[in-house]
């Protein structure tokens, strides 16, 4: 049945009690560390140097602890991760580096995750189990059954980790993957989250989404759990995404994660991209930590100029780093890398 989470002011307790002041400020960090490298692709799409953006600016609260929750590692006692475009908060915390989504914007032939070929923010990381990720929408919720399938006939506390946004919530893979995922003669262990931003590119989601919070539609299988959180806390988050993946790993079934996140950026470069006045998980979060005491003025802003630092950086060195060959076009498209005779079989 699907239950709404109660704010924990409701509850009378103090959930950044939860968590250790050293895991609060790494939090935050990376959320800092996040939003500006987004602020940096976007300004490199704005000036040529990039064919698009599109990225999570205002999703941080969510992703960012999720990233330091996952399993990592590479094969089926790990996490397996289908993501979408909004995810690089995820891939930060799970280790990434600010230069590779650089190079990936910019399309030069370092980027090790398409060689220069993809989308930023399309992460392909098989050392970590992060299966490609695909721009076509929602498909991802279709993919991640196999995964499961393959944890669940493997034994062992491994999840499969999907998310996507609202508005794909409407498509059929989204649906066939809360079939398959709760069928009583074989569950499968899956976080099965939707990041609700409240827009559809420019649509509403009021004028789309009859079933009120998407978590409901836990409530048409039997016993599956489901959640509507505010996605804009990261305690709130990690504490919810906490007990999601612990009830998955032990139970080996299914939960429903609705993380309701601001889109401070628009859709994408395609809307334009610029700032929209909606509520800044950063600037909340660190409101939070310096009524706590737990964190100063001065230290994030500190924070702050070193992450610029680390992206200026990253920038710089990504402007000396050649662009991909001609020649290179059938490498890490076939096994056998270049096929010599590909022109001769009827290619072009």
């Amino acid at each position: 049945m699907a239950t709404k989470v109660k704010s924990f002011r409701q509850t009378g307790k103090d959930p950044y009690e939860s968590l250790s002041p050293e895991t609060l400020k790494k939090i935050h960090r990376t959320m800092v560390l996040d939003r500006l490298l987004e602020e940096r692709l976007i300004k490199m799409s704005k000036g040529g140097e990039g064919f698009f953006w599109i990225g999570g600016p205002g999703e941080e609260a969510f992703s960012v602890p999720l990233g330091f929750l996952v399993k990592k590692g590479q094969g089926l006692d790990h996490d397996y991760l289908h993501l979408h475009y909004r995810s690089s908060g995820i891939a930060l915390a799970m280790g990434a580096q600010v230069i590779d989504s650089i190079r990936q914007m910019r399309t030069v032939m370092t980027d090790p995750y398409s060689r220069g070929r993809n989308f930023v923010n399309h992460y392909a990381i098989p050392e970590w189990n992060i299966m490609p990720v695909s721009p076509t929408i929602e498909t991802q919720y279709s993919t991640c059954i196999g995964s499961a399938i393959a944890q669940k006939r493997h034994g062992g506390d491994g999840i499969s980790i999907v998310n996507g946004g609202d508005a794909g919530s409407a498509e059929g893979d989204f649906h066939s993957c809360l079939v398959w995922s709760n069928r009583p003669a074989n569950p499968l262990p899956i976080l099965i989250i939707v990041v609700n931003n409240r827009f559809g590119i420019s649509t509403p989601f009021e004028q789309q989404h009859g079933e009120g919070d998407i978590s409901n539609w836990a409530k048409a299988f039997e016993g599956m759990p489901g959640k509507t959180i505010n996605g804009n806390d990261p305690v709130e988050s990690y504490l919810a995404i906490e007990e999601a993946m612990r009830y998955i790993r032990k139970e080996r079934k299914p939960y429903l994660l609705e993380a309701r996140c601001s889109r401070l950026h628009g859709h994408s470069s395609s809307s334009g991209a610029n700032r929209v006045d909606e509520p800044d998980c950063i600037s909340l979060f660190e409101d939070n930590l310096f009524q706590r005491k737990m964190m100063t003025p001065e230290e994030a802003k500190k924070i702050w100029t070193e992450c610029r630092e680390i992206c200026d950086t990253a920038y710089s060195q990504v402007k000396t780093e050649p662009y991909p060959d001609p020649e290179d076009i059938w490498n890490g498209v076939f096994t056998e890398g270049i096929d010599d005779d590909y022109p001769k079989k009827g290619g072009s």
